[in-house]
């Protein structure tokens, strides 16, 4: 956990980039729209955004070993968001991002993208388990479902 520090306004251009791409990569392929993937999900705005909205960065924090590879957002005991930069994925940072959550903030739960099997698998690894809550992600046909330790 030597690696983990909350996120600085320093780190949106990174965050910015992580969550674009990773969001492309993972979501697309589920939701099928590029107007969103391409269109509305662009690097720029989302780290205007995060410039506006600075004090969303309180509840954010990010792998840093050298640079920001990945990224987790935590409200309370929700994880609301976890992302590492493909280039960095399987080398034990969603992991350590992982246990920082459970050791630190006693994260007990979060919603997932029910087709999304890949971050299913991962947060069943480190304790979690699904639950039978389900509904609809705002503005799509695709239901998340939630998932706790």
């Amino acid at each position: 956990m030597d690696y983990i520090r909350k996120a600085v306004i320093q780190d949106v251009s990174r965050l910015a980039e992580i969550l674009v791409f990773t969001k492309r990569m993972y979501y697309r392929p589920i939701f099928r729209n590029d107007k969103v993937s391409f269109g509305e999900i662009q690097v720029l705005p989302v780290a205007q955004e995060l410039i506006a909205h600075a004090e969303k960065l309180e509840d954010i924090w990010v792998y840093d070993d050298e640079f920001v590879k990945g990224m987790i957002h935590i409200e309370k005991d929700w994880i609301r968001e976890l992302y590492v930069e493909s280039f960095f994925q399987g080398k034990g940072i969603g992991a350590a991002l992982m246990d920082f959550a459970v050791q630190t903030f006693d994260v007990r739960q979060l919603f997932v993208l029910e087709k999304n099997e890949r971050a299913i698998r991962f947060y069943q690894r480190h304790g979690f388990a699904l639950t039978q809550e389900r509904m609809l992600e705002e503005g799509t046909t695709e239901y998340i479902v939630k998932m706790e330790r």
